[in-house]
């Protein structure tokens, strides 16, 4: 269950997730980024947002999935965690701001597996989708090599 009404939805891989509005700072194009030595595979970088340093990290490298094709350029939508950090998510592309019911929330499919399985609290379904909630902390929080 999330504590909002709405979310905001993006793609991986052609499957519809979603992270609460209220987390998210902004969407913003695909940014240059400068390269962290030694950190996990998942983190891409990091981006200068008008002065603030935020890390950016490929949800596709996060969950596991295939790498997008190299002329696919992502999307970031920055967050903010629970105690205020910033962490930029790379996605494949962006989505839109849906309600949804708190009564429509289930338990993450259970043919979820791996990685991606560990960073989904759950899913609501819709007429067209099954969307996938992120769990934003989770995600944000990546090993160091």
């Amino acid at each position: 269950m999330i504590d909002d009404d709405q979310i905001c939805t993006f793609y991986l891989d052609e499957q519809v997730f979603g992270v609460e509005v209220k987390a998210v700072q902004e969407v913003i194009r695909y940014q240059n980024m400068t390269e962290v030595p030694l950190a996990d595979e998942s983190v891409c970088g990091l981006i200068n947002l008008r002065g603030q340093i935020v890390t950016a990290i490929d949800l596709r490298t996060r969950m596991g999935l295939p790498e997008r094709e190299p002329e696919q350029l992502p999307m970031n939508i920055i967050v903010r965690s629970a105690c205020g950090n910033a962490t930029s998510f790379l996605v494949d592309r962006i989505g839109e701001v849906k309600e949804v019911d708190n009564q429509n929330f289930e338990l993450p499919p259970g043919t979820l597996r791996g990685d991606a399985r560990e960073l989904v609290r759950g899913a609501y379904k819709t007429e067209t989708d099954l969307i996938l909630i992120l769990d934003m902390e989770r995600a944000m929080t990546v090993m160091d090599a």
